[in-house]
């Protein structure tokens, strides 16, 4: 028998009779909302992501399509879409980003162990229910087998202690337990079984009233997904003005309108900074923004040849890391190109001292050179980087020269109606919460023996939430009415159909 894991919860109720009585025009026009922007953070299971990259399945897993990791065992997924009626509570959104798990490699060089997720949807009904879907592709132990599928109901969600009915801006869920579905145990190919605990699961949504038609419909869905592909203004906003106009227009060559760089340093000091060790965070400020796997340095300014595709480019943003024994700045980023190679230089401040333009990483910028650029723009996708001998002393000895850091990403427009490719869209930062309980047990997460290592989280969970409405009607209903739940909730399963979660390993791994 499996031990019971004791589930401790604190559930913020909120009235939605109560929300009505205090905010009527909301109530009037609270069944036609969409989602409009946010994260979902979750971990899958913290025991199979050590058990992937353990000494038993010695594999790994890579992150996809702008997912990023968060804390020190979650994964974090972007972009929320969908739509949320306060009245009944029903609540709809997918997520994008992907994560893929491989290990138990064979000598041909196949995966016995190969699973991709991607596309998280949260369904809820509103009656205390929901559901995480999935797209899925897996290989069956065993036979080796290939299937794929589209949005799997992979994981059942505990919602009975939140109320999800209510007006509001956002919907933001704090560790809502999770349990493996038989269908998502089947297309987990067979490493657990229906019924196991998987991790519980974070999200937040921006709630945007969404415009009804002249028949009282709702929004057209079609229109949301393509509003969401826009324009990124977020730098407008920020008054980041677009320079370029005065640059090098001889010859071929063309000055810049805007421009844009897209770059995460690494992952694993990134894991590093937020994690035990540490204990640390990064602050972004001069229009520096965080797109969860990367950090955006925009308003571009400089020249650009699109005959040679050499460009010179200085970008505004700085971001700040600091924890125990660390204090690092970068600002004041530069992207050099010439003959097809780009440099990416950075003011470092470390401990008070300032280091003007050292050349961090490099990365193959041959995409820039293009006899014309689509719709005014030229980009480079995601080019790998590694880290110069200068950008080694910049961080301190920690990583050695050559060291493969975050791939890079450049956008150049060359014409002013051109649009910059947007950012993930992570959405408002959610209201505060009561902090989660953490394990005092840290275990290793996936090696990295070029880098610091970050620790795993404990798979325990922690404390649910479900907060409605802005701030002034929070702290109206947290004053009229709170109810904090506490409820123990226990997961058994026999030892002939569950894995031990002890040492991490799925059944039959």
């Amino acid at each position: 028998m499996l031990p019971a894991r004791p589930t401790r919860a604190g559930v913020l109720v909120l009235l939605a009779g109560l929300l009505g009585a205090l905010s009527p025009v909301t109530a009037a026009h609270a069944a036609d909302r969409t989602v409009a922007g946010g994260r979902l953070d979750w971990g899958l299971k913290s025991s199979f992501q050590r058990y992937v990259t353990g000494p038993i399945a010695q594999g790994s897993w890579s992150l996809q399509q702008g997912a990023a990791t968060v804390g020190e065992s979650q994964f974090r997924f972007h972009s929320a879409k969908g739509s949320y009626d306060p009245d009944s509570g029903s609540f709809s959104a997918a997520f994008s980003g992907g994560v893929h798990f491989v290990g138990h490699r064979k000598p041909s060089g196949a995966y016995e162990l190969d699973l991709r997720l991607s596309r998280l949807t949260v369904r809820t009904s509103g009656n205390g229910t929901g559901t995480l879907y999935a797209d899925m592709v897996s290989r069956a132990k065993g036979t080796g087998t290939v299937t794929g599928a589209s949005q799997v109901p992979l994981a059942s969600l505990d919602l009975s202690r939140v109320n999800m009915r209510g007006g509001g801006t956002a919907v933001v869920l704090q560790s809502i337990p999770a349990t493996l579905t038989a269908r998502g145990a089947q297309a987990f190919a067979g490493y657990y079984t229906a019924g196991t605990p998987l991790d519980p699961l974070n999200l937040s949504a921006d709630i945007a009233p969404g415009a009804t038609d002249d028949k009282g419909g709702k929004p057209d869905q079609d229109k949301l997904a393509d509003d969401a592909k826009g324009e990124d203004k977020s730098d407008a906003k920020n008054g980041d003005e677009k320079g370029g106009k005065d640059g090098d227009r001889a010859g071929d060559g063309r000055g810049i309108e805007d421009a844009a760089v897209d770059w995460g340093v690494r992952r694993t000091f990134r894991e590093y900074v937020t994690g035990p060790i540490a204990k640390g965070r990064w602050k972004l400020t001069d229009g520096a923004r965080d797109g969860g796997a990367l950090f955006r340095f925009p308003a571009g300014k400089g020249s650009y040849d699109r005959r040679t595709g050499a460009l010179d480019a200085t970008f505004t943003g700085r971001t700040h890391f600091t924890g125990a024994r660390l204090d690092l700045a970068l600002s004041g980023v530069r992207v050099q190109v010439a003959d097809g190679r780009g440099t990416l230089a950075a003011d470092v401040t470390s401990d008070g001292a300032t280091r003007r333009d050292v050349p961090l990483v490099t990365f193959d910028a041959a995409a820039l050179k293009a006899p014309t650029a689509k719709d005014g723009l030229v980009t480079v996708a995601e080019a790998p980087t590694k880290l110069t001998r200068q950008g080694a002393e910049a961080f301190g000895g920690m990583y050695r020269a050559g060291t493969a850091m975050d791939p890079l990403s450049l956008a150049v427009a060359t014409d002013a109606d051109a649009t910059l490719p947007p950012l993930p869209d992570l959405g408002s930062e959610p209201t505060a919460t009561p902090r989660p309980e953490r394990s005092a047990t840290a275990v290793a997460a996936p090696a990295d023996s070029d880098g610091p290592q970050a620790a795993d989280d404990s798979d325990g969970p922690s404390t649910p939430a479900l907060v409605t409405g802005g701030a002034a009607l929070l702290a109206a209903v947290a004053a009229a009415t709170v109810l904090v739940v506490r409820r123990r909730r226990t997961a058994a399963a026999t030892a002939t159909t569950g894995p031990a979660d002890t040492d991490g390993a799925p059944a039959g791994g």
